[in-house]
């Protein structure tokens, strides 16, 4: 991470829980390693490393998270960081995505040449379900059937459940209208994620143990489906 990311991450942690909390911060370092990287019902990649580094207090949370294909060099290269902040069920947070292209360079933010994405998010998590609203509202956006910015937006539910001693989830995401940004819903309103993710955590020894998932996502949009593998390593 560059000197005057670092610099702000620490700045905003700092101001999120004073020094005489320290005990009540949370780390995480954790990495997933899937063999298909699908976001939101687009493919986005093969075989794929994905970290991540977060602190958490008080409800705040900064968390950096990334992507990088390890069998196709030209699979997109992706580093993410979302400040949020959670209370009861209800959360709200933003998102700088970037991405490789259009612009390798990570400090570019011009209006037409940079490669990150700033998106809002808000949700609530009911226990027997969530909703969550996600918008883009600045950078690399895509846009409307008039070339206009489309804010593009995606909205998703999830329901939680235990069957046969996994850990499921039943997921059904929408994007509501026109963007270009989703390319299934360049005429409008679209179903773009219907899945369905099973997760176990399976013990090695006494203190180490491995996370696995699976999963099946379609898209009834473009027609497309995927059965994802994948596990969690962390210390």
């Amino acid at each position: 991470m560059k000197k005057v990311k670092r610099l702000l991450l620490l700045a905003i942690s700092a101001t999120a829980c004073p020094v005489m909390a320290q005990n009540s911060v949370e780390g995480t370092i954790s990495a997933d390693f899937v063999n298909q990287y699908i976001w939101r019902g687009q493919e986005l990649g093969n075989v794929s490393l994905q970290p991540t580094l977060g602190v958490a207090c008080k409800g705040f949370s900064l968390t950096a998270w990334g992507s990088v294909g390890l069998t196709n060099s030209s699979d997109t290269k992706e580093f993410d960081l979302t400040a949020a902040y959670a209370t009861g069920g209800f959360h709200i947070g933003v998102t700088d995505y970037w991405f490789n292209t259009p612009n390798s360079r990570y400090f570019a933010y011009g209006a037409h040449s940079t490669s990150h994405v700033f998106e809002a998010n808000v949700g609530y998590d009911f226990g027997v379900a969530s909703l969550n609203w996600y918008t883009n509202f600045g950078g690399n956006d895509g846009v409307t059937e008039d070339g206009d910015r489309a804010y593009s937006s995606y909205v998703e539910a999830a329901v939680p459940f235990k069957l046969a001693d996994f850990d499921w989830t039943a997921t059904v995401g929408a994007v509501p209208y026109a963007t270009s940004f989703y390319g299934d819903a360049s005429g409008g309103f679209a179903v773009t994620n219907v899945s369905l993710k099973a997760a176990k955590t399976i013990a090695v020894t006494d203190k180490f143990s491995v996370p696995v998932f699976a999963g099946i996502t379609a898209n009834p949009s473009s027609e497309k489906a995927w059965l994802v593998f994948g596990f969690t390593l962390r210390p």
